[in-house]
């Protein structure tokens, strides 16, 4: 299976169908560079070991071009809430001074003085209501959302912490210093030590 059959065609599926098989190709394109680094070669007398670059570079690269898209949604919603937010906070405010308006203009009328207090009063408690159901309903969906966001998230940092633990685990062991060269004698002469 190549690399570039993990990132799967955008318009494809559902939205949550199409998360999940990102979030998927994701953790195969993590896993499939664990696995370069661990099959890799050691250099001689090093801890480094010898990976194709390129190769390596291509599948982070798509690991990377991945993500994105789930990021800039995740800043959407929080954009999204926010303009909800204070859409929802101006309707409410809006709500308010018309029937604080109209409050005022029934006042106005002797006649119907009490009648005007009761409606208007009655207007205000049905827009701070709806101005406040509106508000946790928005709330609860960008909650829903970010929750979904923030498990996905855990399961790919989940995925890059078992990746760099394995790559730490399969570290070779430094070899040993070279023994001290034996003092020369002051008597003889060796061209190579000077």
């Amino acid at each position: 299976m190549s690399t570039s059959d993990l990132v799967p065609p955008a318009g494809t599926g559902s939205a949550e169908s199409s998360s999940e098989a990102r979030r998927l190709a994701v953790e195969q394109l993590l896993a499939q560079a664990v696995r370069m680094v661990e099959r890799s070669r050691p250099m001689p007398f090093s801890t480094s070991v010898m990976i194709n670059g390129e190769e390596l570079l291509g599948i982070l690269q798509k690991a990377f071009a991945a993500l994105p898209e789930e990021l800039r949604a995740a800043r959407w919603m929080l954009k999204e809430r926010d303009d909800i937010r204070l859409r929802t906070q101006r309707e409410g405010e809006d709500i308010i001074a018309a029937a604080r308006a109209r409050a005022e203009q029934m006042v106005q009328r002797s006649e119907v003085v009490k009648a005007a207090e009761m409606r208007a009063r009655r207007t205000v408690d049905e827009a701070e209501e709806r101005a406040r159901r509106m508000k946790l309903e928005t709330e609860d969906w960008c909650d829903q959302r970010l929750a979904a966001f923030e498990a996905m998230l855990h399961k790919t940092a989940t995925a890059v912490s078992t990746g760099r633990q394995r790559l730490q685990d399969t570290r070779l062991p430094r070899p040993a210093p070279a023994p001290a060269p034996a003092e020369p004698d002051d008597d003889i002469f060796d061209q190579d030590m000077g």
